[in-house]
């Protein structure tokens, strides 16, 4: 369940992370979610131009009764929400007193996840919230990391896969949407994955972590946070690594590293690896914010030279470098710029096209076919 905290000056926390779903740079209408109004009404929105029926459910609504084998029951109501001729389906509460909300959207009344997106019964891995201290961003920051089951008592060091969101998103977004730990607990536990550790980052570099879980308290979710794309979390991206291989147990060579990142995360990844191209083996492009970087960024020899340091990976032989875009996705040329130059120079790269456009289906698609690749 996402949550919503409305205090004395009506902070929130809450769909961060499913922003980067449902807008685009540019692409289609902008909206909040959730808009908190003067009276403490809270207007929630949704993108979903081609659901047939959105609702939400929450204990900020009306409580229903419910009977069950002879007893009755509260539980949390569902309202539909209206859509418009842009495809934003909308609700907007009564006010609401303060207190901390959780509540869920409901799409097309889609509760089913797919086998391999479930929690099975499986030996499950864990999933941590942790700190680190980032010198060269110069703050203490969150990620989250997921050990696979056994990493407490096996004495093994282990790979590790860097798994990066995408804009809007946070280091809560790939456990929350992404299904990043069942993906792995039931892929690991069927053979086709090794056992590694998942290392997912917050790639907003000036925050702490994500909203409401930082020292600056409940602020509102953005998408328009400064240094998202302009080289300084490429910059600051090994304080990561090292505090990993410090930490953990971990094998500490390029042959056992891999980075993979969605939109924005994507382009992340290829600016991270082609900048050090000693330091991972597998590098995963998902739908990737190719050429999408701030103009007059602070670090601009990072994104300098793209071409050219694109050979310098691939004469480095890297074990896999994966690219997975959907058909209708709106970055889908500039992937396909990027493949033109990768046929051009004979690069070998790995390439799926998938139905629909930028959304989290077709993201945990492509965690569930790269994670088999990695480490073989």
């Amino acid at each position: 369940m996402k949550k919503l905290m409305l205090m004395a000056a009506l902070c929130l926390m809450g769909m961060a992370a499913q922003a980067q779903q449902n807008l685009s740079w540019g692409q289609g209408p902008q909206v909040a979610s959730p808009d908190v109004h003067a009276d403490n009404s809270v207007t929630f929105n949704l993108i979903a131009p081609e659901a047939q029926k959105v609702q939400i459910t929450g204990d900020m609504l009306p409580t229903k009764k419910v009977e069950f084998a002879g007893n009755t029951y509260d539980t949390p109501g569902v309202v539909d929400l209206v859509k418009n001729d842009k495809g934003v389906w909308s609700y907007t509460t009564e006010p609401l007193k303060p207190e901390l909300y959780t509540y869920n959207m409901i799409v097309d009344g889609v509760k089913i996840i797919a086998d391999l997106y479930k929690v099975n019964k499986v030996a499950h891995g864990t999933v941590s919230k942790v700190w680190y201290e980032s010198p060269t961003a110069g703050l203490t920051r969150r990620l989250t990391v997921y050990t696979p089951a056994g990493y407490e008592t096996s004495g093994k060091q282990y790979p590790v896969l860097y798994l990066l969101h995408g804009i809007g998103g946070d280091e809560n977004a790939w456990s929350e949407l992404g299904r990043a730990a069942q993906i792995l607990d039931n892929l690991i536990a069927q053979g086709k994955a090794e056992p590694m550790l998942v290392v997912m980052t917050n790639g907003n570099i000036s925050q702490e972590a994500c909203p409401g879980e930082t020292s600056e308290g409940f602020k509102v979710p953005t998408m328009m946070l400064p240094k998202t794309m302009e080289g300084s979390f490429e910059t600051a991206f090994p304080d990561v690594v090292k505090f990993i291989e410090k930490t953990y147990r971990v094998k500490k060579d390029k042959a056992h590293r891999a980075i993979a990142g969605l939109s924005m995360g994507g382009f992340h990844s290829l600016f991270i690896s082609i900048n050090n191209p000693d330091l991972f083996g597998y590098v995963g492009l998902f739908s990737a914010a190719v050429d999408q970087q701030q103009p007059n960024g602070g670090f601009p020899n990072i994104y300098a030279d793209r071409n050219a340091k694109i050979d310098q990976l691939f004469a480095k032989k890297p074990n896999l470098f994966w690219i997975g875009i959907g058909k209708t996705d709106f970055l889908i040329k500039n992937n396909n710029d990027l493949r033109a130059y990768l046929d051009s120079k004979h690069h070998k790269y790995t390439y799926l096209e998938t139905e629909g456009g930028h959304i989290w289906r077709n993201w945990r698609i492509y965690l569930s076919e790269f994670t088999p690749l990695l480490f073989k």
